[in-house]
């Protein structure tokens, strides 16, 4: 990389390619553009008034491209991206600038009996820029800096590939979906395929990366079919023998809301008419009246007197349209490809998931078989803008990395050894420090006829020989056991199991174990607020079931929770084998900011940023702190005085100052690189010189993405694990990555079912020197010291526990509605997988936590 220019980029550029490790080749799903647009690209701006959602300014823009093709367009084939840009591969024959009227005939909702209205919009066209695509191809060689022209040279590939499908299909962001193969999910929905497509820059060539994904779309057809999933009944029949009551009414009423469907008992023209539900009528349609001719009459009359038509269930409410229009369920249809934009329920999730765990193979082959409804080589569009794809996905060079040696306790039968393919047990090994428990309790939330004293006593039994055997000293094998009601006052009963637990032992309590009936958030959230935020002990939660069955090896697992809880270290690595963190002191930060959930972006709930912080050369104690933040904000506001925070625990900690910070941020888009690394390194910045004038330790920003569509497919199958995946430590870094800045893919863990998703590194600053090969091996040595499982896992542990910490912190606000299908985490970890952190209480701004 010597002859890339040092000021062709602000962030840190690649410092040569690793070459230690394994290497292999892998598929992927990246497929080259092979001949580009060129010279240029013809940008114009679009304006539709009055503004109408992108698949209505579509339908327009076809409609205005039918009529004005011959005289206006002549033979120019734009594409458009459904907002303002419009891109040809030569000018329009009218010259800079147009104005065009379109007319549309209006589907959506006009009352009935009134005639069709029609709607006008206004077109105007104006050029903006021809865009030099020369220039794209300089970057691509690392001979010039990103650039706005290249930028919007990008944008217009990206709306050339997906102009195509976006017209014929049903859209979502980057991805339009098929209802080929859809399958249907509880509760009136059903989930569809659909391809992802994004054109990517990297070395030397542009790629477009294509991808499988899935959404939820309401089922079309029968609106009475569509009620009977709703309320979960079996078959139509079955809602003529219950009672209609006002809770299934709201229900039906908050699921249906703002549904389009159509009507058919007034002919086939009629039914292209679409309409959009605005509420239900609160009585059945033979009791729902209104006027006609001066006189009272109900729906289910007039259907039959003036349509012939009898209603078969009139109990059933009628859904009101715009005017007050009353239409009986029966003679709705719903209208097919309207995405479900609510929450998932618990069942429609496993659903869902079941649907789209695909294994590579079946993946790679599906991705391959997407090519097809892509249809790249016979695009009329592609052709005009002499864009060639290839129909092979790309292979490229990749590298096995080998694991570390880990380290247990020295009395351990099994003290070092090298974990193979990601994963070990606790077998022949001692945790490398043991806590105490001395001082706790066991609140069982449920009856003693459910959960009777005698299993829950066999139970302890069984984990306390497991945690003794694992290296754990518990001199109290006998602490108080209390039953409590899972509705009741959870404060009450850890007060009183708190209390219980301190005068058994006439010492202050350490632990108190929570036997919970089911996986619901509520109960778990509330016991953890009550615990971290007002009793201030550790809680270790688990399900009941799993208390009925106690094996050793889940004993096993609630071992390692619960002994990094009370300050003990389950493993560590050889100080040889990550010298960045043990030749010098060395902090290492993980960041995250979790956001509200798209729905609830008006509420007034905020967003919420957490650190976690390492405190000890062997990175196994971690202190944290959080902030929360205006809702949506990406960048950290109050960073300075958290890293201030943190940098002062490590100092108290280990009596020396950080002379170094690696700092993994993760949760950025690229459009956001720029101002968080201006923002967050000035910030970490201050926070150093606020703690001494001359203190400055070198720092290392790191942003991880996790949520992009980059998958690798094994082509042999010594390279893959047993579900088809790539081995942990799988590392690519040359043909799919940027051009010339300083990234790369690593597939840290095994994997567990479907096709395993890569970790993206990359570095916007670095001041201490990493070569490729040093931070890659750092990077993965690190995923196997995650605390809480005898595992690699697929990010570094910092970043893990900050994504746990967010988590948690939500529960710490009083008043919040969780619901078992609320979404409290944006991480790789769920409300259950929180439980690891004790927190100490302190002001609310200013939660200081301490994981292990």
């Amino acid at each position: 990389m010597s002859s890339i220019n040092p000021q062709i980029s602000d962030f840190a550029l690649r410092p040569g390619v690793g070459r230690q490790g394994r290497s292999i080749k892998v598929r992927t799903n990246y497929f080259e553009i092979t001949v580009l647009p060129f010279p240029e690209i013809y940008h114009y701006d679009i304006r539709i008034t009055p503004e109408v959602p992108p698949a209505l300014n579509r339908k327009i823009f076809k409609t205005a491209e039918n009529l004005f093709r011959e005289k206006d367009f002549g033979d120019v084939r734009p594409v458009f991206d459904g907002c303002r840009n419009i891109f040809t591969a030569k000018p329009f024959p009218f010259g800079d600038a147009a104005t065009f009227d379109v007319t549309l005939p209006e589907d959506d909702g006009a009352s009935a009996g009134r005639k069709r209205p029609l709607s006008s919009f206004k077109f105007k066209i104006k050029k903006v820029a021809e865009i030099d695509m020369e220039e794209l191809n300089k970057f691509l060689d690392g001979r010039c800096s990103m650039s706005n022209n290249i930028i919007t040279g990008i944008m217009a590939l990206n709306v050339l590939i997906r102009h195509k499908p976006s017209m014929l299909y049903a859209t979502g962001g980057r991805s339009f979906f098929t209802n080929q193969g859809s399958r249907a999910l509880f509760g009136g929905v059903e989930v569809w395929q659909g391809y992802f497509q994004s054109v990517r820059s990297t070395p030397g060539k542009m790629m477009i990366n294509i991808d499988l994904c899935a959404t939820v779309f309401y089922e079309s057809g029968s609106l009475v079919q569509m009620v009977v999933k709703i309320l979960n009944k079996r078959t139509v029949d079955d809602l003529s023998r219950i009672e209609f009551t006002d809770r299934d009414r709201r229900k039906l009423e908050k699921s249906l809301k703002n549904l389009r469907i159509y009507v058919t008992y007034r002919g086939e023209n009629f039914s292209n008419r679409r309409f959009r539900i605005n509420k239900l009528s609160s009585t059945a349609a033979s009791h729902t009246k209104f006027e006609v001719d001066g006189k009272q009459k109900d729906v289910a009359t007039y259907f039959q007197e003036t349509y012939n038509k009898h209603l078969q269930y009139p109990f059933l409410p009628c859904v009101i349209v715009r005017n007050e229009t009353y239409l009986p369920m029966e003679v709705c249809n719903v209208v097919e490809g309207q995405r479900y934009m609510r929450k998932l329920n618990e069942k429609q999730t496993e659903d869902m998931i079941k649907f789209s765990c695909q294994p590579p193979s079946v993946r790679a082959n599906k991705i391959t078989q997407g090519l097809s409804i892509l249809n790249y080589q016979q695009n009329e569009h592609m052709q005009q803008f002499g864009l060639q794809v290839s129909n092979e996905m790309a292979v490229v060079q990749a590298r096995i990395l080998p694991a570390p040696k880990l380290q247990y306790h020295p009395s351990s039968r099994e003290a070092s050894f090298i974990p193979k393919n990601g994963s070990w047990n606790l077998l022949n090994k001692k945790v490398a420090t043991g806590a105490t428990l001395g001082s706790w309790a066991c609140v069982v939330f449920g009856s003693e006829r459910d959960y009777p004293q005698q299993a829950v006593q066999e139970f302890l039994r069984e984990l306390i020989t497991t945690c003794k055997n694992t290296g754990m000293n518990i001199p109290n094998t006998n602490p108080p056991i209390l039953h409590s009601s899972p509705q009741g006052d959870i404060e009450k009963s850890l007060r009183q199991a708190w209390v219980r637990a301190g005068n058994s032992t006439r010492s202050q309590p350490q632990l108190i174990l929570c036997i919970l009936p089911n996986t619901g958030v509520p109960l778990y959230a509330e016991i953890k607020r009550v615990s971290d935020t007002v009793i201030g002990v550790a809680t270790q939660c688990i399900q009941g079931k799993h208390m009925f069955a106690a094996k050793k090896q889940y004993c096993a697992n609630v071992c390692l929770k619960i002994n990094v809880k009370l300050g003990g270290m389950n493993s560590f690595i050889d100080p040889s084998q990550v010298p960045f963190i043990t030749q010098r002191p060395t902090i290492l930060i993980g960041a995250f900011v979790t956001h509200p959930a798209p729905g609830e972006l008006n509420t007034g709930r905020p967003s919420i940023a957490a650190l976690c912080a390492s405190m000890d050369a062997k990175v196994s104690r971690y202190a944290a702190s959080i902030r929360v933040q205006t809702g949506k904000l990406e960048v950290i506001a109050d960073l300075a005085e958290m890293v201030k925070e943190l940098l002062k625990t490590y100092y108290q900690t280990c009596g020396r100052k950080p002379e170094r910070i690696l700092f993994y941020r993760d949760g950025v888009s690229e459009g956001q690189f720029k101002i968080v690394l201006e923002e967050e390194i000035k910030a970490i910045r201050t926070a150093c010189k606020s703690l001494d004038e001359q203190y400055k330790p070198t720092i290392t920003f790191i942003i991880i993405q996790k949520r992009h569509h980059t998958r690798f497919f094994p082509m042999d199958d010594k390279d893959s694990d047993r579900t088809g995946n790539c081995l942990p430590g799988t590392v690519v870094e040359t043909t799919i990555t940027h051009p010339f800045e300083f990234d790369f893919y690593l597939q840290s863990h095994p994997g567990l079912q479907g096709t395993s998703r890569p970790m993206h590194y990359h570095v916007l600053f670095d001041e201490n020197g990493f070569n490729a090969y040093s931070l890659q091996t750092l990077t993965y040595n690190l995923c196997y010291l995650y605390a809480r499982c005898t595992r690699a896992v697929s990010i570094v542990p910092p970043v893990y526990y900050a994504h746990l910490v967010c988590s948690r912190a939500r529960f710490h606000a009083t008043g919040e509605n969780w619901s078992d299908t609320d979404s409290t985490s944006e991480g790789p970890g769920t409300a259950n997988y929180a439980a690891c952190i004790i927190i100490i209480p302190q002001e609310a701004k200013d939660i200081n936590i301490c994981l292990g």
